[in-house]
């Protein structure tokens, strides 16, 4: 099973790369972030995008997230929804069946912090919770996304490395250490522990996607008993004009 997370920055900008991108790499779940469109907004393609079951979760212009689920994988819609701490519609979450249980998959966008540092520490502090209330519960989870954290330094290329700065600041990432310490795994660290190189957003300037300088900030989070049946995980720097690549892991279940 080939689950997807791309922050497209903007779906209605990437529409027909989406698209492309879907019949080629036939994901059975996506999740996407800021996606800058409310549901009414959306052409009828991507309101009923072929084989899959769809859920809008977005406002005009701003944020917004998304989750595909295979037509292939259930046979009905699974029921989405948004805990109580979404605000600006930053996380949808679904429950789907697997032979090891119930998987709790969410589609996250974490805010930047750029407007207001507090408001994404207040998020990722309620993450952390919702993550801890899931261990508890002994739920299986695979939260995908936009983090808006480099774990690391080696998360940034060195020549993008500034004292202090969002995204990198101690704060930030032990509030996203806590949340991983509720039995997830980074995948795609894990699959890949020696690549000094893997980024996964790159600023729209100076070519830095195409020089591979950027950060790795989009992440697949999940349990433990999940985590281990993960074969491959890929970031798909070419794939697309957003700022971000999408990142496909393979899990097999």
């Amino acid at each position: 099973m080939k689950i997807a997370t791309w922050n497209v920055n903007g779906i209605r900008a990437r529409q027909g790369q989406l698209l492309e991108w879907l019949a080629t790499e036939k994901p059975e779940i996506v999740c996407l972030q800021e996606i800058k469109a409310s549901p009414d907004q959306l052409p009828f393609e991507l309101r009923d995008v072929e084989g899959y079951w769809s859920y809008w979760h977005g406002e005009k212009g701003y944020s917004g997230v998304a989750l595909l689920v295979s037509k292939s994988l259930v046979d009905t819609s699974p029921v989405c929804s948004h805990p109580a701490f979404d605000f600006e519609r930053r996380i949808a979450c679904a429950t789907i069946a697997s032979p090891l249980g119930e998987i709790t998959l969410a589609s996250i966008y974490v805010p930047n912090g750029g407007k207001d540092y507090e408001a994404k520490l207040r998020f990722l502090d309620a993450l952390d919770s919702f993550a801890a209330e899931a261990a508890r519960a002994q739920r299986l989870v695979i939260f995908c996304g936009d983090l808006n954290v480099a774990r690391t330094e080696r998360d940034i290329h060195e020549r993008e490395r500034k004292p202090n700065q969002m995204g990198s600041r101690p704060d930030e990432r032990a509030l996203l250490e806590r949340v991983i310490s509720h039995g997830l795994v980074d995948v795609g660290r894990a699959l890949d522990p020696d690549n000094d190189n893997l980024f996964t957003w790159w600023a729209p300037w100076r070519s830095l996607k195409q020089r591979n300088i950027g950060w790795r900030i989009d992440y697949v989070l999940a349990s433990s008993a999940l985590a281990s049946r993960a074969s491959a995980s890929v970031v798909q720097r070419e794939i697309g004009t957003s700022d971000h690549g999408p990142v496909v892991v393979t899990f097999g279940l």
